[in-house]
């Protein structure tokens, strides 16, 4: 048994003892309920009924104590009583007001007045609840030992079912005070939750001014994306931090309590509103066949490969070269219990050969490419790894693919090819460039393997993502890190883009560039604010010099775009999804593709940056690479 540290000797008394006072009190308050039955029916304190029925207050406690004992009475968690004890304390009580009179009845023993037996039942129940519910308010109040620590004073924004929860579970701390509730139905106003008052939001001002507010809690995670925005909206600037309680699907499926608070997740920041993925679509190209992801300990790969393993695969195959992202994802998976097997493959899929002998053995009929270098400034300061990674590793997974006569063949790609500014971006257009004259080799024969390109912006909560770099800039108290004041990104989640992928690839035909609408595109210092002030914090700036955190400009690094694009020109076609277009882009001769590429091949193999960087920019004639970052943007 596991208790609080609160009561560091309760553990070491004896079980019986524990019950003994419960059972000592019931003695007591059992004789006291009967004689009050009759002072209440008789408005006397020694009426001659009660000298009459006096053989009442040894039997209510001959019959009383083992019923309660044998029913379980004594077994309840004190600290943990609730409305469900109390209606099994009334049926045991009105059990044993019916042994009572029965007894009564066969020994023809003097009967009391009748209303009296309903009087009996009602003080029992009272009496044995009552002292059981003040016990465990005790229980509840005791602070643990030692120096009490600051209580904090929290407002939750709800007065639904979950926050009633929420509060419950607060309740049971004592590192919490719950100062009011705030809700915008007005039939709520001004009634109480658990003795706690519930406000109208427009109080919180006042609120917030009159007494010190150390959290906002959120108690409805499951509101419209446009409500949480303009709740979130309301509730910033005012200093104080805002968590939420776990979406409704984590707390049924036990992955998290009421009470696991956390930060307000970002995506309810961006203004986007998501589309329910259409099931026909999701599962068209998955269920049933061999599914082979490479990259799959990525952050785009991991969550292909979660997703993929829920639309039922004959086979999921993980292809990673990190030994331990792919232990990570390959241990992630098994504890689904899923009956699908799933493959972990360590290699690298620009060997070719390797590569083939893996799409061979696991028959696989599907392939989603997801490796790759993303990291701009990484790939900038590397340029030979990067180029070589990003090219060698997309042609060895499409000559695999074609040569094993796979059904579909996705790359997934970036929208820093357009127009790249960038070594990354332009590999990565490269890539492109040889999936689509792939396509268009094979032409429409029946056998082909369809090849498709799906083109987005940045993800959050990905490795290179700003989100976590922020949260631990404000964690440490900043400053936070932009580069530029005028810097936008678009932004979706993973699980939105991985679904949106796996859409996309199903509605191929072949040679399809498709991308994805990543909404309006976001302005990282907007969203450096907003991530401050939710955090409780306040933004220091030339309006504000006693904020606390300031933004910090660094500047654009190498090769960093200040807005980026996702279409080559303005033209594109919609699609069976609200979320996906087709993009209408020329791709290039295999005559005008096949000499540069050959030399940048060998430029890398010789790891000459310049002469693979000179070949680079005749395969991508839109890249312009720039050590600000400004001479790759439109004019």
């Amino acid at each position: 048994m596991t208790l609080p540290p609160r009561w560091p000797r309760l553990g070491r008394i004896p079980l019986l003892l524990r019950r003994l006072p419960l059972l000592l009190a019931d003695v007591v308050l059992l004789p006291l309920a009967v004689w009050l039955s009759f002072l209440l029916r008789l408005a006397d304190p020694w009426p001659t009924e009660l000298e009459q029925s006096l053989w009442l207050l040894p039997t209510v406690l001959v019959i009383g104590l083992p019923l309660y004992a044998l029913s379980g009475q004594y077994r309840g968690l004190t600290r943990y009583v609730g409305s469900a004890a109390l209606y099994q304390l009334a049926i045991r009580n009105a059990l044993l007001v019916l042994l009572v009179a029965f007894a009564g009845l066969q020994l023809q023993l003097p009967a009391p007045p009748r209303s009296s037996w309903l009087l009996l039942w009602i003080l029992l129940t009272v009496f044995t609840g009552g002292l059981r519910f003040a016990l465990r308010d005790l229980l509840l109040g005791q602070a643990p030992p030692g120096p009490r620590p600051r209580r904090q004073r929290v407002v939750i924004v709800g007065a639904d079912a979950a926050a009633a929860q929420l509060a419950a579970a607060l309740r049971l701390g004592h590192d919490t005070r719950i100062a009011a509730f705030l809700d915008d139905d007005p039939g709520l106003w001004h009634r109480t939750l658990y003795g706690v008052p519930v406000l109208p939001p427009e109080r919180l001002p006042r609120l917030l001014r009159s007494s010190r507010v150390d959290q906002l809690i959120l108690s409805t995670p499951s509101l419209p994306q446009a409500e949480r925005r303009r709740l979130l909206a309301s509730l910033q600037g005012f200093g104080v931090p805002v968590l939420q309680v776990p979406a409704v699907e984590e707390i049924a499926s036990g992955r998290a309590t009421i009470d696991t608070l956390r930060p307000v997740p970002i995506e309810d920041l961006l203004g986007r509103e998501s589309v329910p993925p259409d099931p026909a679509l999701l599962g068209a190209a998955i269920t049933g066949r061999s599914v082979l992801v490479s990259g799959a300990g990525g952050s785009i790969g991991s969550e292909l490969c979660r997703q993929i393993l829920r639309l039922r695969p004959s086979r999921l195959v993980l292809l990673e070269r990190s030994e331990l992202a792919l232990y990570a994802i390959g241990q992630e998976l098994a504890a689904w219990g899923s009956a699908v097997p799933v493959v972990e493959v360590l290699g690298d899929v620009a060997e070719q050969a390797f590569l083939e002998g893996v799409l061979r053995s696991q028959a696989v009929q599907v392939l989603f490419h997801a490796a790759a270098y993303k990291h701009v400034p990484l790939v900038e300061a590397n340029i030979c790894a990067g180029l070589a990674n990003n090219l060698f590793g997309t042609r060895s997974a499409l000559q695999a693919s074609l040569a094993c006569g796979l059904e579909r063949f996705t790359l997934i790609s970036t929208d820093k090819a357009v127009r790249p500014a960038n070594a990354m971006g332009a590999s990565k257009r490269l890539c492109e460039l040889l999936v689509q004259n792939a396509a268009a080799a094979q032409g429409r024969h029946p056998e082909r393997t369809i090849c498709s390109m799906v083109r987005f912006g940045n993800v959050l909560g990905s490795s290179g993502s700003v989100v976590p770099l922020f949260r631990r800039q404000i964690a440490a108290g900043g400053p936070v890190t932009v580069t530029h004041p005028e810097i936008t990104r678009f932004f979706m989640t993973i699980p939105e883009a991985v679904q949106l992928v796996l859409q996309a690839s199903a509605m191929a035909t072949g040679g399809e560039v498709f991308l994805l609408d990543m909404g309006e595109p976001v302005r990282i210092t907007d969203l450096a604010r907003q991530m401050i002030q939710l955090s409780g914090a306040s933004v220091r700036d030339a309006d504000h010099p006693d904020g606390e955190i300031e933004i910090h400009y660094t500047g654009l690094r190498p090769g960093e775009k200040l807005h980026e694009e996702l279409l080559l020109g303005s033209a594109s076609d919609p699609t069976a999804h609200p979320l996906i277009r087709r993009a209408r882009e020329a791709s290039l001769q295999p005559e005008r593709l096949e000499p540069p590429l050959a030399a940048l091949e060998a430029a890398l193999r010789r790891w000459d940056e310049a002469g693979a960087l000179a070949a680079l920019q005749r395969l991508v004639p839109d890249y312009h690479p720039a050590s600000t970052g400004l001479a790759g943007q439109p004019r």
